[in-house]
């Protein structure tokens, strides 16, 4: 059987598309959607992702759907968001696929923060 193989865009409506993406891009790291066919796009580290349909009532915001976005170092990116005066709330549990946190962009657009835990670790 043929399989995708990754997410290869995220699209959704935004109030204020051109400002929502320099936040993205300022806070989050994700580059800019390039102009021209000479530039390169935001390339994702290979890794594992996971596609779920969930239920409703599964997390609370204004959307229909969450991002997740898999990160190196937790605790370094919340820290970097909380200096930008961005709420982020660390779930304080390790589980044993890793650690996470809540934040939400501009728009109220709910955002994941995931660290894999190190398959070495023990």
């Amino acid at each position: 059987m043929e399989k995708v193989t990754g997410i290869g865009r995220v699209f959704f409506k935004a109030n204020d598309p051109a400002d929502l993406a320099r936040w993205y891009r300022d806070h989050l790291g994700i580059t800019l959607t390039p102009t021209s066919y000479d530039e390169n796009p935001w390339r994702q580290e290979a890794g594992v992702t996971i596609f779920q349909p969930n239920s409703e009532g599964s997390w609370k915001g204004p959307r229909e759907w969450l991002l997740n976005f898999r990160v190196r170092d937790l605790g370094a990116m919340a820290k970097q968001l909380e200096e930008a005066r961005i709420q982020v709330k660390v779930d304080p549990e390790v589980y044993p696929n890793g650690r996470f946190a809540r934040t939400a962009d501009p728009e109220g657009n709910p955002i994941e923060l995931w660290q894999p835990k190190d398959p070495a670790a023990k």
